[in-house]
């Protein structure tokens, strides 16, 4: 098993280039991989909420697992989202991850049955002892429609094979109680999910960050962490203002729900990373959206290339 510690920094939970028949864009796939590895990222995390795992085809899933383990060749470590309201399908999934080179697994709860914690924690056993990676617990009330406990994350973390937590709640009081339950094992590793308190969760004494924004630029948000480790606080408040720029300009345009993912795959597709598809049910803004979007884009692009040190 990979050294739990070896899991750290700026994780960037990866956009699946999709085609237009929603098949694996290999092309694109190459190239947002390379865009990673090069701005610094210290691991890729595929499959999750911003990778669209839940609209995805099976076929398409374990395409994208092998092409980017091979791709990466063990330069990062790669975490392979296995989410599913069904056990086997996650096994498979784990399955596929493990023979292609991954380095861990990613599960959030099952996200169409009424559990409780209970079940919840009897599951993740039975997963954990299933899978032959180590498995990181995905606490994503919003979409699953469940929270997991503090006392559940600490019940699950004796087990041998759960090593961490990726928490996209959003609910700092959460997310320092882990922090503070976990000072003393620092070999259980909490990540967050939301980029817009980066830097908070990183001073609460936090692992890292699994930020969408860093398919785009990611060497702004690795800068946030390094420069988070040399202490040089200025420069931070600096990094993270232009992340909660690119927050406000990228991710909250028009009414829709979903305008996160538009706008991650927009930009990224004004950059050749990607088409800008998306999987049903989510779709891509318009035209005229779009043309809106790029204004702010470039505003965007301006702002974090007068912060970046390149």
């Amino acid at each position: 098993m990979k050294n739990p510690v070896e899991f750290h920094g700026i994780i960037p939970p990866m956009i699946t280039p999709l085609n237009a028949d929603y098949s694996l864009d290999v092309a694109h796939t190459i190239r947002i991989v390379d865009h990673l590895l090069e701005g610094g990222v210290h691991g890729i995390f595929i499959l999750g909420t911003t990778g669209e795992s839940a609209s995805l085809s099976s076929d398409v899933k374990s395409d994208l697992i092998r092409q980017v383990c091979r791709q990466v060749s063990g330069k990062v470590p790669v975490l392979v989202g296995i989410t599913d309201c069904s056990f086997v399908e996650s096994l498979d999934l784990a399955a596929i991850a493990a023979e292609s080179g991954a380095s861990a697994l990613v599960a959030a709860p099952p996200f169409y049955m009424n559990i409780g914690q209970e079940e919840l924690t009897a599951y993740y056993r039975q997963l954990a002892e299933a899978v032959t990676l180590p498995l990181f617990l995905y606490n994503m009330p919003s979409h699953t429609k469940i929270f997991i406990d503090l006392q559940t994350v600490k019940d699950l973390s004796n087990h041998p094979n759960i090593i961490g937590i990726k928490d996209s709640s959003g609910d700092l009081g959460n997310f320092e109680a882990l922090c503070s339950t976990f000072r003393n094992r620092q070999e259980f590793r909490i990540f967050v999910g939301p980029e817009e308190i980066l830097t908070q969760t990183l001073e609460m004494g936090g692992h890292g960050g699994v930020t969408g924004g860093a398919n785009l630029f990611p060497e702004l948000y690795v800068q946030a962490f390094e420069t988070f480790q040399t202490g040089e606080r200025s420069r931070l408040k600096e990094l993270q203002d232009t992340i909660l720029f690119l927050s406000k300009n990228l991710y909250e345009n028009q009414t829709y729900k979903s305008c996160y993912l538009k706008g991650l795959k927009a930009a990224l597709a004004f950059e050749g990373l990607c088409r800008g598809i998306l999987a049903p049910p989510l779709s891509a803004y318009n035209e005229e959206e779009k043309k809106a979007l790029h204004e702010k884009y470039l505003r965007v692009k301006e702002k974090v290339s007068s912060t970046v040190t390149l």
